[in-house]
C-alpha cells in the first residue's frame, strides 16, 4: 500500500523534484539538480510521514514508541521526483519533495520567513517607515506590509487610522493576543497629577525600552495617538542595533561593561513588584534576540563587584550619549490617527518634554509578544494568493530609505 503523506504543517509547497536519492540506511541523502542536498535520518522521516496526523499536522508517536532505525527498509526517487519510503511492515509512503527542499534550504528555521533585520540611522530615514492605515482593517496587504516593515526596521507607522480609543485593541488583536502588564491590557499615556509612571507626566523621557523588570520584556509595543494639541512632546526613536554596533566598534570598553555587568531592575508601584537582573545590553543565550534593558526609572541597584560600579556608570553615560546622538535618533510628531509599532526589545524610544497645561496629548498603547507578530507574518506569507511559500517581497513604505551614510557602522544582524 502506498500513502501520500500530508506535509507536517499547513503551508503549500511548490513541487521541487528530487534529482538523486542515495545514502546508506538508516540515513537517506537527497539532492536536487542545483546542488542543494539534505541528509535525513530514518526516524526523523518516520516522525514526519508515518506519524503525522492529517488533521493537526503534528507527530503522534511518543519517542518511547518509535520503531528501531532499521524499520526503514528502502528509499527511492519516484518518477515525478518525490521521495518514496518503504517500511518494515510493507507500507510505502511518499514525502513531498517541496517540503523536503524547504528543510534543506533552512526555510523551517524561526528567522527564515520574517527575513533579516535592517539597521537604520537618520541617514536612512527622516520619518518612520509609514503606511496609509485608513483601510488597514480590510486591506490585508497593508496590514502585512506594516508588520513586515516593523520586523525589518524595528518600527513602522500607520497614518490616517480612526482617532478612537477603542480602535487600537480592534487592530492589534488581529495580530494575536495582547500581552497585559501592570498597566493593563490597553493603557493610556497622558499627563496627570496622580501619575503612576514617568510616561504619564510632561517630563522629558530619555531613550529607553519598556519593562526591563521582566524576565522577558514585551516584544512589540504599539502607541495610538487619539489627541495631540500640545507644543513639543515629539516622539524619538533610536535603533538599538545601530547603538550596539557603534559601541562595539568605537567604545569597546564601555560595550564590554554594558553587556556583562548586571543591574537589578524593579518597578516602583503600589500594586506590583516586578524584578529582574541583567545587563543593560542583554544578548541572552546564543541565538536569542537583543534585549535592551535600558530604563533609568526602574534601574534599582548594581549587582556587581564594588570595583565595577564606577565603570558601569561611565559605560551608561556613553550609552545614553550614543542613544541620543542625532545620527541615530529620529524625531517625529504624533498626529491624531497615527499608530507607531516598534520592537520594544530592540528599539529605544523617548519623548521631548511638553507643557501638560497648554493642551492635551493622549495615546493609547499595548504590548504583543514577538512570537505573535512573527507567527502572524508567517501565516500571511503562507496564505498570500499566487505567492509561493517563503517568497514574499520586502514591503515598500511610503517614505523610501535613503542611501546610508558610509560613515555609519556596517549593518550587522545580531547572533
Amino acid at each position: 500500500m502506498i500513502e501520500v503523506m500530508p506535509s507536517p504543517d499547513f503551508a503549500t509547497y511548490a513541487w521541487a523534484p528530487i534529482d538523486i536519492v542515495g545514502g546508506a540506511l538508516p540515513n537517506v541523502h537527497v539532492s536536487w539538480s542545483d546542488g542543494l542536498d539534505l541528509d535525513c535520518y530514518s526516524l526523523w522521516l518516520f516522525e514526519n510521514s508515518r506519524a503525522i496526523d492529517p488533521v493537526t499536522r503534528e507527530s503522534t508517536v511518543d519517542p518511547a514508541d518509535l520503531p528501531e532505525s532499521s524499520f526503514l527498509s528502502a528509499a527511492r526517487r519516484t518518477e515525478d521526483g518525490a521521495l518514496e519510503l518503504t517500511w518494515g511492515d510493507g507500507l510505502q509512503s511518499i514525502v513531498h519533495p517541496g517540503w523536503l527542499r524547504s528543510i534543506a534550504a533552512q526555510r523551517h528555521r524561526p528567522e527564515a520567513i520574517p527575513g533579516p533585520l535592517t539597521i537604520w540611522t537618520t541617514d536612512t530615514f527622516d520619518e518612520p517607515p509609514s503606511f496609509d492605515g485608513a483601510s488597514v482593517l480590510d486591506d490585508i496587504v497593508v496590514f502585512g506590509d506594516w508588520l513586515r516593515a516593523m520586523h525589518t526596521y524595528g518600527f513602522a507607522r500607520l497614518r490616517n487610522t480612526p482617532a478612537d480609543r477603542a480602535f487600537l485593541e480592534t487592530l492589534i488583536t488581529r495580530i494575536g493576543p495582547i500581552r497585559g502588564s501592570n498597566f493593563g491590557n490597553i493603557f493610556t499615556v497622558e499627563a496627570r497629577l496622580d501619575a503612576d509612571s514617568t510616561a504619564n507626566t510632561g517630563l522629558n523621557l530619555g531613550q529607553h525600552a519598556d519593562l526591563p523588570t521582566r524576565e522577558t520584556p514585551p516584544g512589540f509595543q504599539f502607541l495610538h495617538c487619539v489627541e495631540n494639541t500640545v507644543a513639543g512632546g515629539a516622539s524619538r526613536m533610536t535603533d538599538g542595533l545601530a547603538v550596539v554596533a557603534e559601541l562595539e566598534a568605537n567604545h569597546p570598553a564601555e560595550y564590554a561593561a554594558l553587556t556583562t555587568l548586571n543591574w537589578v531592575f524593579a518597578n516602583r508601584a503600589l500594586d506590583g513588584d516586578h524584578r529582574w537582573i541583567g545587563p543593560v545590553i542583554d544578548h541572552g543565550q546564543p541565538g536569542s534576540p537583543l534585549t535592551m534593558r535600558a530604563f533609568y526609572p526602574v534601574r534599582l541597584a548594581p549587582d556587581m563587584a564594588t570595583d565595577d560600579v564606577p565603570r558601569a556608570y561611565d559605560a551608561m553615560r556613553v550609552f545614553s550619549s550614543v542613544a541620543h546622538d542625532e545620527r541615530f535618533m529620529l524625531r517625529s510628531r504624533f498626529e491624531p490617527g497615527d499608530i507607531i509599532g516598534f520592537d520594544n526589545r530592540r528599539m529605544l524610544h523617548g519623548r521631548d518634554a511638553f507643557d501638560p497645561g497648554a493642551g492635551s496629548r493622549v495615546l493609547t498603547g499595548c504590548y504583543v509578544d514577538s512570537d505573535e507578530l512573527l507567527s502572524r507574518l508567517r501565516v500571511l506569507d503562507r496564505d498570500a494568493p499566487n505567492t509561493p511559500s517563503n517568497s514574499r517581497p520586502e514591503p515598500v513604505p511610503q517614505n523610501l530609505p535613503r542611501t546610508p551614510d558610509p560613515r555609519t557602522p556596517d549593518p550587522r544582524t545580531p547572533d
